[in-house]
C-alpha cells in the first residue's frame, strides 16, 4: 500500500525501477507506474485524505507486469481513450496502451485495477495495443 500522495507516486517509481532492473523493460515500467499512480491519485477516492493505492510489480525473462489498483470513489472505470495530442486531458491510458502489450482495467464496486503487460518479445516485433 502507497500513500495517495505525490511521494507516494515518487515512491512506487523508484520502487518499479529498481525491481525489473535487468530488464531492459524497466523504463517502460517506471513510466507506466507513474502514469497509472499519478491518475489514481488525481482521479479517485486514493489522493484523498488517508487514501492509498496499490502498486504489484510482476518480473519475467520475458514478461513485466504491473498494477495500480486506486480506492475507487469514481463515477467511471478507467477506459483507454486515444486523445488528439492537442488535448490537454485523456491522453493517460492511451500512452499506457502505446508502451504496452496489453493494457487490463478490472472495474468492482469498490475500486480499479489497471494492469499493463510489457513483454520483451514484442520489442523486436513492435508493439501491440
Amino acid at each position: 500500500m502507497t500513500p495517495g500522495t505525490p511521494e507516494g507516486v515518487s515512491r512506487a517509481r523508484r520502487w518499479t525501477r529498481d525491481i525489473p532492473r535487468a530488464s531492459p523493460l524497466a523504463d517502460d515500467a517506471e513510466l507506466i507506474v507513474s502514469e497509472l499512480s499519478a491518475k489514481a491519485i488525481l482521479h479517485t477516492a486514493s489522493g484523498w485524505e488517508y487514501g492509498s493505492f496499490h502498486l504489484a510489480v510482476a518480473v519475467s525473462g520475458q514478461v513485466v507486469a504491473v498494477s495500480v489498483t486506486d480506492d475507487g470513489g469514481a463515477a467511471t472505470a478507467p477506459k483507454v481513450e486515444h486523445q488528439d495530442q492537442e488535448a490537454e486531458q485523456g491522453r493517460g491510458l492511451g500512452m499506457v496502451s502505446a508502451l504496452a502489450h496489453r493494457v487490463i482495467v478490472h472495474d468492482t464496486d469498490q475500486d480499479h485495477t489497471v494492469t499493463a503487460e510489457l513483454y520483451a518479445d514484442a520489442r523486436q516485433g513492435g508493439r501491440r495495443c
